[in-house]
Formats: C-alpha cells, sequence, structure tokens
C-alpha cells in the first residue's frame, strides 16, 4: 500500500505539471525545481515519515528555493531544494576544495548539488553540537534537505537586515562566530546580515552549506571577510565595538 501511495504522490505532481501553461514562467520554475529524481528524494523523505505535505515556496535563490513542509505531527519544517541545473555550484567549488571530508568532487551539476546537501547537513549537524543556534538538521536525499522552521508560517522570520538591531545582537553574533571556529571547527565563509534570522528575542545563523573546516587553505582569509561583513553592517547600525582584525586575532587565539 505504501508504494501505491508514494506513486500516487509522484503522478499527481506530475500531472499538476501537465495542468501548467507549456510557455508560462509557472511551469518553467515548476519543472526547474521538481525533475523525476526531486520528485523521488521527496517521496523517500513523506515514506520515512520526516514530511507529510508540502505548501508553497517561502524564499527562493539562484541555487536553491525552500518551500514550507509540515511534519507528520504538524510541526513546521524548512525544505531546501538545491536546484540541479544551477551553474552557481560549480563557481563556488572554493568551498568544497580542501575540505578533507569530500575528496572526490562529481563532475555533474547533480553531484555537486547533491554534495552540497551532504556538507550543508553535516555543517548544520557540527554547529548545533557545538551550541551554535542554526536551525536543526533532520533529514535530506538527494537535493533535498529538511530543517527546523525558522518563522511563522507562511512567512519565514525576518533577517538582520530588515529588523531592528541592538549591541546585543552584536554581541551574540561575535559569540556565535567563535563557537562555530572554536567548537565546531567551522567557518561560515558567507555570513552577512542576510543569512542570521532576529524573531523576537532569538536569533538563529543559516545558510550553511558554504561552512569549511578551519583546517582549509583559505579558512582564515574567510573569516576575515565573514566578521569584516558584520562590523560593517552593525556600523552602519551605529554599532562598532573592535575592529575586523582585532575580533578575528581574538577568535583564532
Amino acid at each position: 500500500m505504501r508504494d501505491e501511495q508514494l506513486r500516487e504522490r509522484l503522478l499527481r505532481f506530475e500531472r499538476d505539471s501537465r495542468f501548467l501553461n507549456k510557455d508560462s514562467d509557472e511551469r518553467k520554475v515548476f519543472e526547474e525545481v521538481f525533475d523525476r529524481a526531486t520528485l523521488w528524494a521527496i517521496n523517500r523523505l513523506l515514506s520515512n515519515g520526516e514530511l507529510d505535505y508540502l505548501n508553497g515556496v517561502v524564499n527562493a535563490g539562484k541555487e536553491a528555493r525552500v518551500y514550507w513542509g509540515v511534519a507528520p505531527d504538524g510541526t513546521p519544517r524548512a525544505v531546501k531544494i538545491y536546484l540541479t541545473a544551477s551553474a552557481e555550484f560549480k563557481r563556488r567549488l572554493r568551498y568544497v576544495a580542501g575540505d578533507r571530508r569530500f575528496s572526490k568532487i562529481p563532475g555533474s551539476s547533480r553531484g555537486i548539488a547533491k554534495l552540497w546537501v551532504q556538507k550543508e547537513f553535516k555543517n548544520l549537524q557540527l554547529a548545533e553540537r557545538a551550541g551554535v543556534r542554526v536551525p536543526k538538521p533532520y533529514a535530506f536525499n538527494e537535493n533535498v534537505i529538511v530543517m527546523e522552521y525558522v518563522g511563522v508560517p507562511p512567512a519565514p522570520a525576518p533577517r538582520f537586515a530588515d529588523a531592528e538591531v541592538d549591541e546585543g545582537d552584536y554581541a551574540w553574533t561575535i559569540e556565535m562566530v567563535e563557537k562555530l571556529y572554536r567548537g565546531a571547527e567551522l567557518v561560515h565563509a558567507d555570513l552577512s546580515e542576510y543569512n542570521i534570522f532576529k524573531l523576537g528575542g532569538e536569533r538563529v545563523l543559516f545558510d550553511m552549506g558554504s561552512a569549511v573546516l578551519k583546517t582549509h587553505p583559505e579558512a582564515k582569509e574567510l573569516l576575515l571577510r565573514d566578521v569584516s561583513n558584520m562590523v560593517k553592517f552593525f556600523r552602519r547600525r551605529g554599532i562598532y565595538e573592535k575592529g575586523a582584525e582585532e575580533t578575528v586575532e581574538a577568535i583564532m587565539a
């Protein structure tokens, strides 16, 4: 019965795709995201009890789209689907090359997307264990990753860029960068005001796919860039304590 249900779910996705107008933007987006392999990945997550159903998109980027999913117990989930046809991954291979966890880099875009999902999932696990507040990772399959939903569905939480920030947010950010470096032995490598959520008094660091081990050849350079981005952001908001270089030296000490 379960296999029949999975097939029916897959057919329903495909039927919805056919109903979209051949030349419509909606159909192009649908086919870009939900190719057959991605549909099977989603169905595997459904059959494993990680998801009950999928709602609409809540965020769209060049590399991935994030959907509002729902777990069997009714809890919201963020379902991030990496676009297997995206050329962005090949431009970001510097974040994989030099990482001892991934000695072999696939040649295809789909293979790189799958590797990127594994990398983000492992990075989230390492960060969470080190006490860094990140979305809790639940599961992944192929190019799909299921995480904690941060916000009140269907809206995601505001990001620092869209929120009021204060000295406490600055101190928290530097603390998380330090915990990430010392505890998880990671550098975020893509940190900015656009990938930190702020919901009420809670802050959450996200987009961990680019994060590299601190043994990566460019780790110090990427750490300095992360801290510089945040120092510049908070300075624009009238909050400033230390320069980026001084902060990085303290983190690495």
